[in-house]
């Protein structure tokens, strides 16, 4: 079994590293390292949708396949009962603010013509998870859908308008540029992430990181440990 993980940041995943062993330093910021039998790429690509998606093509087109890719992070949530250090599985994902502005509407890609709803690797005008790794720990997960944003929302307009538009639970700023490329290679993947905080006007105060960062991470462990 040939796992990649895949987070922006290393304080996200230190804990998980710490449950691995160290083998080797690979190519492109990848880190070989082994959890038992399995063996466990862990690549840092830094934060954003084009960090992400540069550093996740690279290696998937660089390396031999892998069984399973698993995007780990934290997450902001729109969804009152997803409360901070919550672990969700996102199975969809959008990108709200790729498009056209007309005034005060957005116009989507789809709406502009420029994409079918369906043109691959989109369904149904999202990048959807139809076939996610057959792992007992990620089934017991809540399936939620997504965002990935450049620009965190902060603001209660803009927060309202995107809850409207997306109907989403939670946001990130990396999930849609993973699940990508992920498509794009044909490999089995995840995006698990916990969520440090809710989407509101920003209170850093009422964020639970270290909670997230240790929920996130025990799950990720057992992911891989039932993979």
């Amino acid at each position: 079994m040939r796992i990649l993980i895949v987070a922006a940041t290393a304080a996200e995943i230190d804990p998980l590293v710490a449950g691995l062993r160290f083998c080797a330093d690979g190519d492109a910021r990848v880190t070989r390292c082994k959890r038992g039998a399995r063996d466990v790429d862990v690549l840092t690509t830094g934060v954003g949708m084009v960090a992400t998606a540069a550093w996740c093509s690279r290696v998937l087109a660089m390396e031999e396949s892998y069984d399973m890719a698993l995007n780990v992070g934290l997450c902001g949530s729109f969804d009152t009962s997803l409360a901070p250090g919550a672990v969700v599985h996102v199975i969809t994902e959008q990108m709200p603010e790729l498009g056209a502005e007309d005034d005060e509407a957005f116009i989507s890609l789809q709406q502009l013509g420029l994409v079918e709803k369906n043109e691959f690797p989109y369904q149904a005008g999202r990048l959807m998870n139809a076939g996610p790794p057959l792992n007992e720990v990620l089934l017991r997960l809540p399936g939620v859908h997504g965002i990935t944003v450049n620009t965190v929302h902060g603001n209660e307009q803009t927060i309202a308008a995107v809850r409207r538009r997306c109907a989403a639970q939670v946001e990130s700023m990396e999930g849609a540029a993973f699940m990508y490329a992920c498509l794009m290679h044909q490999i089995p993947f995840a995006e698990v992430r916990a969520v440090s905080n809710v989407v509101e006007r920003r209170n850093r105060g009422a964020w639970k990181i270290e909670e997230a960062v240790h929920n996130l991470n025990a799950i990720a462990l057992q992911i891989i440990d039932h993979a």
